[in-house]
């Protein structure tokens, strides 16, 4: 048990440390529930899992003061504590959420200290010392990732069999529901998601997929190498840097007005 929390911790740390290389989307409950479905031992449901939670998490991605419920830590304890539970998707789906939300007030109390951190950044700023902002960036996120280390290491080793027994007092009726709710919620990921990306200029290719998939039987890899080859071709990434230059120009010339 504790070789499992302190692998899982590691998991969790490693999402937050994304964040230091400027994130390849490794913090996304799609890469991180595997690897814990692997350290337990069920990679398959890990994957399963994974991409059911990723789909609800779709649209929590900070933009400006907006903060998201935290992923890392509702993608892997979900994850680790369904599997153990032998419940599913529907167990993940329904700690998903409160788990998320629990550790982002945890992580905004601990943030009270940033502004005294911030200070020595904002000193190096002042004096042109560049070096004193990098030592500010790795401490604060160091520290961070300690953190979730952390939580996620004394939340799975104190609380798993809580939440298993917890997870098993809940009547069927509930655990069906919550089945019908993980395949709903990811309309509202997208919808999320829909809401800061669709505007006049891209709506056209939103219906493309929606026919290729409904109408004319796609498959969703097709429809997905498909659109990569529209962006290649839309944005004349084979047509040299002047052709890219003139579309980016071209592009910085969009008003806000085009969108809904």
């Amino acid at each position: 048990m504790i070789l499992q929390a302190v692998l899982l911790g590691l998991i969790g740390a490693l999402g937050k440390f994304d964040y230091q290389l400027g994130t390849l989307y490794g913090f996304r409950p799609i890469v991180l529930a595997p690897l814990v479905g692997l350290v337990l031992g069920d990679l398959q449901q890990g994957l399963i899992i994974g991409a059911s939670l990723e789909m609800i998490f779709l649209g929590a991605i900070a933009v400006g003061a907006y903060v998201p419920p935290d992923v890392i830590t509702a993608g892997v304890l979900a994850t680790a504590f369904a599997i153990n539970s032998g419940k599913g998707v529907e167990a993940a789906v329904s700690l998903a959420m409160p788990i998320a939300l629990i550790v982002l007030s945890v992580k905004n109390f601990f943030r009270a200290i940033n502004p005294v951190i911030l200070k020595f950044a904002d000193d190096g700023a002042t004096e042109g010392n560049v070096r004193k902002i990098k030592i500010v960036h790795w401490v604060m996120g160091l520290f961070e990732v300690i953190q979730y280390f952390l939580i996620i290491f004394f939340a799975y080793w104190l609380g798993n069999d809580a939440v298993i027994n917890l997870l098993e007092k809940i009547p069927q009726v509930i655990v069906d529901g919550m089945g019908v709710a993980a395949g709903i919620l990811p309309t509202m990921g997208f919808a999320m998601l829909m809401r800061m990306t669709v505007n006049k200029k891209n709506l056209p290719f939103y219906f493309l997929g929606v026919i290729l998939t409904a109408y004319l039987d796609i498959p969703i890899l097709g429809v997905a190498i498909l659109g990569v080859i529209i962006v290649i071709e839309k944005f004349g990434f084979l047509g040299g840097k002047k052709e890219n230059k003139q579309l980016q120009t071209e592009q910085g010339e969009i008003n806000d007005d085009e969108e809904f």
